[in-house]
């Protein structure tokens, strides 16, 4: 669509601005929108770039008093009121409310493409260094992060600390009871099952929060030399394939509000409780994260005692797909590898170790929200594409 104007007209009544462009194509606006959205000094804040005009002060039945192109690249509109508005036609384009143009939009902010993997995946190797101090490979990062749900970060420091440089490059890390950064070894009196050597199964970190972390960055610090293997999978493609064979099951997990527990000291003492549907659906029906941690499903269920048993069934058949050999990719991470992952898609797991008398295997932890990490991303975009 050209950003050229051609013609602008209203439109019933007044209550809509017909704008018709240069190569023939229209886009029609609601009046009470364009008031609503005024660009002028009264009305908005450009250096919060924020609404000022409060909506008690918005007549939600406005209608435009008069219209006309200032230039082939604005029009103008005066109100009832004789408030005058000024818009540009590169602003209005990208607001065209066409389905193809709020879906352009929408997949430009979002990023919704995924970009589906089993057994077969490819993971993408960055050196951290370069994600460090490079834009185009900070970009890189966070662009293959969004869409495939996993990168791998190579060359780190072997030594705590490395997780806070990339959180303050990110912007910020998130705080949890277990601290800002938490450290994955084998503890006495353990206050969690990956504070041991024992095998842990797929799950997502934290479903007992009510907004559980959007990202999860797990650093080896120091590696076991039997066992202690990795393992992911991704948990949007297996839930595309439950839907698909077992949509009784699916169903199940979409609809049942899950109790989940966590109780101990750490960080601070908590005691923290949440209810969560294991696979949690938008409005189109499809998966938007995975709420599975079996250690910290509660014994305490709030469901009719008929539904248990075809809940157990359900929760069967979905973690014998996570578990099939086409879909789990297994692999070992080496001292100075952080690996970054979506914790609202990809499950992860590892293979137990032996047991010492000294610790022989360490990884820190740390999370981050997936608003900070999509902020830090489209501030990148900018700066790499030079879009500002």
């Amino acid at each position: 669509m050209s950003s050229e104007l051609q013609k602008v007209e209203p439109l019933d009544a007044g209550h809509f601005v017909r704008v018709e462009w240069e190569d023939g194509s229209e886009s029609h606006y609601p009046s009470v929108w364009l008031r609503d959205n005024c660009q002028c000094p009264l009305c908005f804040l450009p250096s919060a770039r924020a609404r000022r005009l409060l909506f008690e002060d918005l007549d939600v039945n406005v209608v435009v008093k008069d219209v006309a192109l200032a230039d082939r690249k604005k029009i103008s509109v005066v109100w009832p009121d004789e408030h005058a508005s000024e818009y540009e036609a590169e602003w209005l384009k990208k607001r065209c409310f066409s389905e193809e143009a709020r879906a352009e939009i929408q997949a430009d902010l979002f990023l919704p493409e995924h970009q589906y993997w089993g057994s077969d995946l490819q993971l993408p190797q960055i050196p951290f260094e370069e994600v460090m101090y490079n834009d185009e490979s900070a970009y890189e990062w966070l662009c293959t992060l969004k869409k495939l749900g996993i990168v791998l970060l190579t060359g780190a420091a072997t030594s705590q600390g490395e997780l806070i440089k990339l959180g303050h490059r990110i912007g910020f890390l998130r705080l949890t009871f277990y601290g800002p950064t938490w450290q994955v070894q084998d503890k006495a009196d353990a206050n969690n099952v990956a504070y041991t050597t024992g095998k842990l199964c797929f799950h997502t970190d934290y479903p007992v929060l009510q907004h559980p972390p959007g990202v999860q960055f797990l650093h080896c610090i120091k590696q076991t030399a039997a066992g202690g293997e990795s393992k992911v999978v991704d948990g949007f493609h297996v839930s595309n394939k439950l839907k698909k064979h077992h949509p009784e099951a699916f169903q199940i997990l979409s609809s049942t509000a899950v109790d989940y527990t966590d109780v101990g000291v750490d960080y601070c003492g908590f005691a923290v409780h949440c209810k969560q549907r294991i696979i949690d659906l938008d409005s189109r029906g499809q998966a938007v994260r995975i709420n599975y941690n079996n250690a910290t499903r509660d014994s305490v269920f709030d469901i009719p005692a008929e539904k248990v048993r075809p809940f157990y069934a359900a929760l069967k058949e979905f973690n014998d797909l996570l578990n099939s050999e086409e879909h789990k990719f297994t692999f070992k991470l080496k001292p100075g590898d952080i690996v970054t992952f979506d914790n609202w898609r990809v499950l992860h797991g590892r293979q137990s170790y032996p047991s010492g008398s000294e610790v022989t295997r360490h990884l820190e932890g740390a999370y981050a929200d997936w608003d900070v990490v999509m902020s830090t991303l489209r501030l990148l975009r900018n700066r790499v594409l030079n879009r500002e």
